[in-house]
């Protein structure tokens, strides 16, 4: 542990110590507070190796929960690796918005780009009298949301489908849309932290125009849902004028809410189809 930490510290990992302790818990299958609990106790030599291991990969910038294998979003655990975007606290607030919408009782919500499944299998295990179905282009996604699915007990909630956006989908039927596109400008690297663009899937962080290009499409793929159906989606620092001018090229979206995070950054944007 005190080695772990001293190499964590050095690479200027933040919370080296927490980090430490949960990269040993890890292949202890024990929790961080069990591992603190027990620093005295002999580690055998193989597994001392294997975080050693670990604990290199760390302080060269891998994301802890690619190693870690899981990341906690809105409460759950969700297996994650480099197959997926890393479920971020402020998506939670895309969550929070879904869950607050007045919606039918037997809702009909499509998660388009959904990654690990974090925002699908959480509106599924939140709200289980609504219907979810989820999009990916990358299979190795859906092969990690599926394993999320099964992991928490909601195989069968939610329909995973392989697909560009919501291409070859009837929207008609669809009462909420919610996404989190990619939305980064690929010329503009230096907006994201080295750790994230080394590792994450470019697929699900970068896209063209600006960052705009998903978002376009997603405001274009609006106008086959029904009236009053709601599209609720994450944007980018700084997107948030851009993104208001695409929107008002399409009459049949209605502005409902934008919504700023924690640090006070407009986060996403609500729309209703207009009738």
């Amino acid at each position: 542990m005190a080695q772990g930490r001293h190499t964590l510290a050095g690479a200027a990992i933040a919370a080296p110590g927490r980090e430490a302790a949960r990269l040993l818990g890890t292949l202890l299958g024990l929790s961080e507070v069990q591992v603190r609990a027990r620093e005295e106790q002999p580690v055998e030599a193989q597994l001392a190796g294997r975080f050693a291991a670990l604990v290199a990969r760390r302080a060269a910038g891998e994301p802890a929960a690619y190693l870690l294998g899981r990341r906690e979003f809105f409460g759950r655990e969700f297996g994650v690796d480099e197959r997926v975007l890393i479920p971020r606290p402020e998506t939670e607030l895309l969550v929070e918005i879904a869950l607050a919408l007045p919606l039918p009782d037997a809702a009909a919500v499509l998660d388009i780009g959904t990654g690990s499944g974090c925002i699908a299998l959480t509106l599924a295990a939140e709200r289980p009298s609504w219907r979810l179905l989820a999009t990916d282009l990358s299979l190795g996604a859906l092969a990690c949301a599926h394993a999320n699915a099964r992991r928490l007990s909601l195989a069968g909630r939610v329909a995973f489908v392989a697909t560009d956006l919501a291409a070859a989908l009837a929207l008609d039927t669809i009462d909420l849309v919610v996404a989190n596109p990619p939305y980064i400008d690929p010329r503009e690297p230096a907006l994201v932290a080295l750790d994230v663009r080394t590792y994450e899937p470019h697929l699900a962080l970068f896209a063209a125009e600006g960052g705009l290009a998903i978002l376009a499409r997603l405001f274009g793929l609006a106008e086959g849902l029904h009236p009053e159906a709601v599209l609720a989606c994450e944007i980018g620092y700084g997107q948030l004028d851009a993104v208001l001018d695409l929107a008002g090229e399409c009459p049949w979206l209605e502005l409902v809410e934008v919504r700023s995070d924690l640090a006070g950054i407009a986060r996403d944007v609500v729309f209703r189809r207009a009738s």
